[in-house]
């Protein structure tokens, strides 16, 4: 199991409070479906814990990792990545469990999921809001 988290803001700000709407600032998650990888910390969980029913989350896995860097994120100057240097990076972020100092740009921008969502009204597993763990990785899988 890793320790790092992705993390996919899934409703918009209207009717939120605004603790909530600074938390999402705090998270770079200003429009719905940003996707932002964290590390595992205590301060990260009290946030991801205050803003839940706004976003989703769990630990990513570097392959899964390696397929959203490669189809959604820009280097600084709007250059593409390829696949080696996708890699690296991924391979960076899971040892070093940030993304500072890796030049490519946050947030990551995501499309709706194929088939869309379940209800965002509801959590996870019969909705889609929340902590699920592994199977974070499919609806990346689902957004790219």
């Amino acid at each position: 199991m890793t320790d790092i988290y992705a993390i996919i803001r899934i409703r918009g700000s209207v009717n939120a409070r605004k603790e909530i709407e600074d938390t999402m600032e705090m998270l770079k998650l200003k429009k719905v479906n940003n996707c932002i990888i964290y590390p595992k910390t205590p301060d990260v969980e009290g946030m991801l814990k205050k803003a839940r029913s706004y976003i989703t989350w769990g630990e990513v896995t570097e392959e899964s990792l390696v397929k959203l860097l490669l189809k959604r994120a820009k280097l600084q100057g709007d250059k593409e990545l390829d696949e080696k240097i996708a890699k690296e990076a991924a391979q960076k972020i899971m040892k070093e469990k940030s993304l500072k100092n890796i030049g490519i740009k946050i947030p990551l921008r995501l499309s709706q999921p194929s088939k869309g969502y379940s209800s965002v009204k509801q959590a996870y597993p019969r909705g889609d809001y929340g902590y699920r763990k592994e199977k974070i990785n499919e609806l990346i899988e689902k957004m790219i």
